[in-house]
């Protein structure tokens, strides 16, 4: 496993970025596009239709950039993809805050997103603040959960995908200094 200070050599090509829902997978993916050059590819956006629903032709997308040879996405959807993202990419980039750091972060833009009202993907919007207590899928209730399955996930790496360098990055600073170590290739 690697940190923030490790040089990849190769540089990563194919990243995908694992993290439990908020910890800042998107951000940290559209900047290691920017930084490395690659492509960066937001996973939710083709996943998520009108009222939330999955988008017709969601893993055909998936297949379709990911055959590419120069690209970044968020590692999730893994009951609809299985092995398809990980056994294309070469390295996983691992976002592990503390639970303070990666809650705080979730809530807040739960709820700067439901107080706009920000349109999301396809028309959706965040649900009423209320449901945080009624629904078992709200994002934040799913981000909890997601803090084991990412763990989970990330501990299976080694033996199903030996070919995956994993880079653990555990704060913002952690994030910064490794996003400095990487080069267009």
């Amino acid at each position: 496993m690697f940190g923030p200070a490790d040089v990849l050599d190769p540089p990563p090509r194919r990243v995908l970025v694992a993290g439990p829902s908020g910890s800042g997978k998107t951000t940290l993916a559209a900047s290691i596009a920017r930084v490395a050059g690659l492509r960066h590819t937001e996973i939710d956006a083709l996943f998520h239709g009108p009222d939330w629903t999955e988008l017709p032709g969601f893993a055909e997308d998936v297949d379709a950039f990911s055959s590419e040879d120069r690209w970044t996405t968020e590692w999730q959807y893994t009951g609809q993809l299985g092995p398809l993202l990980p056994s294309r990419a070469d390295t996983v980039v691992w976002i592990d805050l503390p639970a303070r750091v990666h809650m705080g972060r979730l809530v807040r833009r739960t709820l700067r997103r439901r107080l706009r009202r920000e349109t999301l993907w396809n028309g959706n919007v965040e649900p009423p603040l209320h449901t945080v207590l009624t629904d078992p899928e709200h994002i934040i209730r799913w981000g909890w959960r997601g803090r084991r399955t990412v763990r989970d996930r990330v501990a299976t790496v080694p033996a199903a995908y030996p070919h995956l360098r994993i880079v653990r990055l555990r704060s913002q600073r952690d994030v910064e200094a490794w996003l400095r170590t990487l080069t267009r290739s």
